[in-house]
């Protein structure tokens, strides 16, 4: 698994599945000995927002992205931000990379802040469910990619 995170042709295979969806861009990415970081550009159209979301973004969404992977020894771990410019709010993770008795699982765990009164709550809520969707969606890719190498 974390062969595919390092490989370049791992990360545009999951870009042109995940542009089915919305756009998606890899901006930067690096393979070095201190790990694997790389930021990665999401676009969603304001009208696939879900109602409670299109009362604060007036635009379409712009996601930036970045994370980070130690080296892998025995494992790895890693931390991702999200950012929207001019957001009201923070996304932020943490992801363990480990092997089990199928392979290995990359297990993400996220936490969501938006300050806006009365709604900054239910949105938090909104972003971690739609995020588990994301990395579903992602892991899925990753799997199909690896099984086709």
């Amino acid at each position: 698994m974390y062969e595919a995170l390092a490989d370049p042709a791992h990360w545009e295979a999951r870009m042109t599945e995940m542009r089915k969806y919305s756009e998606n861009h890899v901006r930067e990415f690096t393979v070095s000995e201190s790990g694997i970081a790389l930021v990665l550009h999401h676009v969603l159209p304001r009208s696939d927002l879900p109602e409670i979301a299109r009362t604060v973004i007036k635009k379409d969404m712009v996601i930036t992205r970045k994370e980070n992977y130690g080296p892998f020894t025995d494992g790895a771990t890693g931390t991702y931000q999200a950012s929207i410019p001019g957001g009201p709010g923070s996304l932020t993770g943490t992801m363990e990379l480990f092997g089990d008795d199928h392979g290995a699982t990359l297990r993400t765990t996220s936490e969501a802040k938006v300050h806006i009164p009365f709604v900054g709550g239910k949105l938090e809520e909104l972003i971690l469910t739609n995020l588990v969707d994301v990395f579903r969606t992602e892991a899925a890719i990753t799997a199909d990619w690896l099984a086709g190498r």
